[in-house]
């Protein structure tokens, strides 16, 4: 138990320091006494194979959290048993989770969890998690982990249980809407047919989402609702038209249109239902997120010929240039005073490219590579601004990829087919 307490406390510390205005963020979570957890599956779960779908999830998401030390274990326990706990004690255990399912007389899948605190001896959490869609499965692992997580006071994941929303392209001119989890292990197409790109969340509750379409012959801008499937046209625009950010509460939406054949951004008001055009420059302005409490906005521009990322406090006339390396800075994405954006660089001596992510500060001269190989792009932040999600293609293999920014770790989930065309979460 002084282990886990010890965990506790260092993950509590670091969180309270990691996005203060001049934080270093390679004050990285490296403690060398994260529980070390082994998840066992007991010998009588009904439905065996997907439960140990579930366990394997539940051992990745932990991994993914930066919080535990996953350990493989072939030890095999009754859920009704307690387990060895000398033995586990001797190996360097500090928890052992073990997972049993049945099948519900309405014919729900529930999946029970019991943890037991090797070093206290103790059964310490005890609960049960039921989905009535199988295929859901990826998500009532995720809920597991997060509670697991949860009870042990460890900083937030919460994030893991939220929906991640992409275009695929499946054929020339026809790209449909899917949602997933964030390891794109479960999938379900909202939008099928036609021409439909660039979607972003609406809200918090992942309730609606942005999206734009060329099915109507000229560039539209919607707004839908998932479970309702009500739909809301914002505006059309000949050439470009995104919706690119979005701001706490909702009502305020970042667009990229081009009335006018260049592209600009755009200020869109959801309650009063009016725009306001924030840049007017004979080139190209795209991309917008807000930053310092959506007080200043950050886009990509070629006023330097090349794109780059440019800061401008909303209502001011003055642009700000942000990144000054590299002469191909195509995207960005804020949360509060930091940006993550996308650089070429050079990836070796015979003139190769690559492109990388960094992190910087709008406040600071803070700034830090996050990838190192590749081509990294679309890259998102969390609503907790603790992890980033992003494309990754390397070798002609694409991957949705994770970083852990506070713990210096990456993860991959390799896309099974098709090509994504943007994505959120």
């Amino acid at each position: 138990m002084k282990k886990i307490l010890t965990l506790i406390f260092i993950l509590t510390s670091f969180a309270s320091f990691t996005f203060a205005a001049d934080a270093e963020l390679d004050i990285i979570k490296k403690s060398n006494n994260l529980p070390k957890i082994e998840i066992g599956l007991a010998p009588n779960a009904m439905k065996k194979e997907l439960t140990s779908k579930v366990r394997d999830m539940i051992s990745k998401d932990l991994q993914v959290s930066g919080h535990f030390e996953v350990v493989d274990t072939s030890l095999i326990v009754a859920y009704n048993s307690i387990p060895n706990l000398l033995a586990l004690s001797n190996k360097g255990t500090d928890l052992f989770l073990n997972i049993d399912s049945q099948v519900t007389g309405f014919g729900a899948y529930s999946v029970m969890v019991k943890l037991f605190d090797i070093n206290s001896k103790q059964l310490v959490f005890n609960r049960s998690f039921t989905t009535s869609k199988e295929e859901r499965y990826p998500f009532l692992a995720h809920r597991i982990a997060i509670s697991i997580n949860k009870h042990l006071k460890a900083p937030s994941i919460d994030w893991m249980d939220k929906f991640v929303i992409f275009s695929q392209y499946k054929d020339a001119k026809k790209a449909d809407i899917i949602i997933a989890d964030y390891t794109l292990t479960f999938q379900q197409t909202v939008i099928k047919g036609g021409l439909n790109i660039f979607p972003k969340w609406a809200d918090k509750k992942q309730e609606s989402f942005y999206y734009t379409t060329y099915d109507t012959g000229i560039p539209t801008l919607i707004k839908r609702n998932i479970y309702t499937r009500k739909k809301e046209t914002i505006m059309k625009s000949e050439g470009m038209l995104v919706a690119s950010d979005v701001n706490d509460d909702g009502t305020k939406v970042l667009i990229t249109a081009s009335p006018e054949f260049q592209p600009d951004i755009y200020l869109y008001d959801t309650k009063r239902k009016s725009k306001v055009r924030l840049t007017n420059y004979k080139g190209i302005d795209v991309g917008a997120h807000f930053v310092e409490n959506d007080s200043k906005i950050v886009f990509v521009s070629d006023r330097l010929q090349h794109p780059n990322i440019f800061a401008k406090k909303i209502g001011n006339r003055g642009v700000e240039r942000l990144v000054f390396h590299g002469n191909n800075n195509s995207s960005a994405t804020t949360h509060k005073d930091f940006v993550v954006y996308t650089s070429r660089d050079r990836d070796n001596e015979f003139g190769t490219y690559t492109f990388n992510l960094y992190l910087m500060s709008t406040k600071s001269d803070f700034l830090k590579r996050l990838t190192s190989n590749g081509t990294n792009q679309f890259p998102k932040f969390s609503k907790d601004g603790e992890s980033i999600i992003f494309l990754k293609t390397l070798n002609n293999k694409s991957s949705i990829g994770i970083i852990r920014l506070n713990y210096s770790k990456s993860f991959l989930f390799p896309l099974k087919s098709g090509k994504i065309q943007s994505l959120d979460w």
